[in-house]
């Protein structure tokens, strides 16, 4: 039946799949993806939206790679949002609100009309491994799928168990079965497994509420997009969200049912995620607050089914109901299906290289749950790298590796084979030290000429991203060298109560005045004019705002990611031996041997590896 030998497989098909089997499919490599129900490619387990707080840079880094998130994203979205749009632009976040069905559709539309991918309909039960090194996939039928590398993406399947109430029962989500044998097998070879847990909430019955007791969440004004393609147009349209809140009798409801909640009964012990708790962990971790916010998301255009973001939980479906009808606008709600919890296994992040190819097993690479991470664009992030990388590999060329002062991307993938997570990890601005560098107006700029070196990114998308950079660039220079006089300067000026000038002023500088936004400048007979002339788009005349307005902090850190990027080419040899370092302290020596860093600058990064012991490596090293 498969006679060929694959370049690689791809198993799973959710976000970390999709992109993975993308990814290899267009740089030309023969590829498969193997998923256990084909009618569930990319769906949208949890949330029906992607995006958000450092969420929007991936999937717009994604997007200029090459990737299909940004575009269909754009093509599904019912809502769009710029989140922290009263901060800098280093904190700004694009997210949309999604059409569940339509999402899944337009993912499983854009794989089909990819050259070189073909699917096939199976649960992977076993790899096919020869001297440590992935050469196929074994299926619960029992056919053998030969390839010359695996990309395992197993999501929230591997041995999952669902928890809702006092009842669980074996399930990778909501009426599909878990996927076994795999985690069995990596174990017998050395792997070190864990297991965690995620949660969701109710769907309810969108005619079942009062949306007029709620805070209506409209989009903005004018709205934007993800992809930097021309392929996709901003909205035209959008859908509302709403806001409600539970109460202290909501809270009370809920308390009843804690005796018989696998959370505080002992049932789960594994770890859920730290910033998406569920409600019942929040009223018993926050127990001075007397409400929390609930956002009431429609899941689609057409559809009356919605999601209560907000209210994750596995308590018995009683409660659930009871604590439900309690909320504002929520009193005689009816439920599709209630809230559950899900365990799953997934396999110490600190196992992979920066490539995301396991150190134990050469050309096997893991992306998504699987190696602790949770979210849809952190997922499709890591399947892209693994898929790009797996196809390097067997070309015998550079691996694609992202720094930290490159992309969130690298940010997340260091994060993860570095230091490890023990609960599941989700991207947030904070993470990275050079956010304003890693800004998502600016993602095609960094990453897509990296990505076309290696031949992914299109000619198409580098010719647009090289247009809008020349555009942006000359926008910049013209503010630079054209001169203001001050009658035409000072109305504006006094309309933001900032300093009037005495005499003509390069542009450049009065633009570069805090206050003082486009939309002011454009009141300049000269700059309205070369907008117009110019045809310059929103794109390019957002970038030219931030590159004037930003430029001094933008310079200064890319001054600090220079200087502290030194250390990321002092190599260290593979297996190298730190015991033989009796200064460096016992811990350090421990972590280092086990993590077996590439560089000194990732040894640095190591948690219980301290300045000195960086210190004493460099002089060890003869640095």
């Amino acid at each position: 039946m498969f006679n060929e030998v694959y370049d690689v497989i791809v198993v799973g098909a959710g976000h970390a799949g999709g992109e993975a089997a993308a990814a290899a499919a267009n740089m030309g490599a023969k590829t498969l993806l193997v998923t256990m129900n084909l009618q569930n490619i990319a769906q949208m387990s949890c949330n029906p939206a992607m995006g958000g707080i450092a969420k929007g840079q991936i999937v717009r880094e994604i997007d200029a790679l090459g990737g299909y998130s940004g575009i269909v994203s754009d093509t599904s979205a019912i809502q769009f949002k710029m989140l922290n749009k009263s901060k800098g632009p280093a904190m700004w976040s694009p997210r949309v609100q999604s059409d569940r069905m339509r999402f899944a559709e337009d993912w499983r539309l854009l794989l089909e009309q990819t050259d070189n991918l073909d699917f096939y309909q199976d649960m992977v039960s076993g790899l096919l491994i020869e001297n440590h090194k992935a050469v196929g996939v074994k299926t619960s039928l029992g056919i053998e799928i030969k390839a010359k590398s695996v990309v395992l993406t197993n999501g929230t399947f591997l041995n999952g168990l669902i928890h809702i109430g006092v009842k669980n029962f074996g399930g990778g989500r909501a009426g599909e079965r878990a996927a076994t044998g795999i985690t069995e097998q990596l174990v017998s070879l050395g792997f070190e497994s864990g297991r965690m847990k995620t949660g969701t909430p109710p769907r309810v019955d969108g005619r079942s509420l009062d949306y007029s007791k709620m805070v209506e969440q409209p989009g903005d004004e004018k709205p934007e997009k993800f992809s930097y393609l021309d392929v996709t147009k901003p909205l035209e349209k959008q859908r509302s969200c709403y806001m409600s809140y539970t109460s202290e009798v909501v809270h009370d409801l809920l308390r009843e049912g804690f005796d018989r909640s696998p959370m505080f009964n002992g049932r789960i012990k594994s770890l859920g995620p730290r910033y998406c708790p569920s409600i019942e962990d929040k009223i018993n971790r926050f127990a001075d607050k007397d409400r929390h916010q609930l956002f009431v998301e429609p899941e689609g255009w057409n559809t009356c089914e919605v999601y209560v973001n907000g209210f994750s939980t596995s308590l018995p479906e009683d409660i659930q109901f009871k604590a439900l009808r309690s909320v504002v606008g929520f009193e005689n709600v009816k439920f599709f299906r209630p809230g559950y919890a899900i365990e799953y296994d997934y396999f110490p992040p600190t196992q992979l290289r920066h490539t995301l190819e396991t150190k134990l097993v050469e050309g096997l690479y893991f992306a998504g749950q699987i190696n602790g991470t949770t979210g849809y664009e952190e997922a499709a992030s890591q399947g892209m790298m693994a898929g790009i990388n797996a196809v390097l590999k067997i070309r015998e060329k550079d691996p694609f590796i992202l720094k930290r002062d490159e992309a969130y991307i690298g940010v997340l993938v260091d994060d993860l084979i570095t230091k490890g997570t023990e609960e599941p990890y989700r991207m947030f601005t904070s993470r990275a030290e050079y956010r304003t560098l890693l800004r998502q107006d600016n993602a095609d700029l960094r990453l897509t000429p990296k990505s076309f070196d290696i031949g992914l990114a299109s000619e198409k998308r580098l010719k647009r991203m090289e247009e809008k950079h020349g555009a942006a660039k000359r926008f910049v220079k013209f503010f630079e060298e054209t001169s203001v006089k001050p009658e035409e300067a000072n109305p504006v000026l006094g309309s933001k109560n900032s300093a009037l000038v005495k005499q003509s002023d390069k542009m450049f500088k009065i633009f570069s005045r805090p206050n003082i936004t486009i939309e002011d400048v454009r009141k300049f007979d000269a700059v309205a004019r070369y907008i117009q002339e110019n045809d310059l788009d929103s794109e390019v005349i957002e970038q030219t705002e931030i590159q004037v307005k930003y430029s001094g902090y933008i310079a200064k850190e890319k001054n600090n990611a220079d200087k502290l990027t030194r250390l990321e080419y002092v190599k260290i040899p593979e297996n190298f031996d730190y015991s033989q370092i009796k200064s460096m302290s016992f811990e350090a020596r421990e972590k280092l041997k086990k993590i077996q860093p590439t560089t000194v600058s990732q040894a640095s990064r190591i948690s219980g590896v301290s300045p000195n012991d960086v210190s004493v490596l460099l002089v060890y090293m003869g640095r």
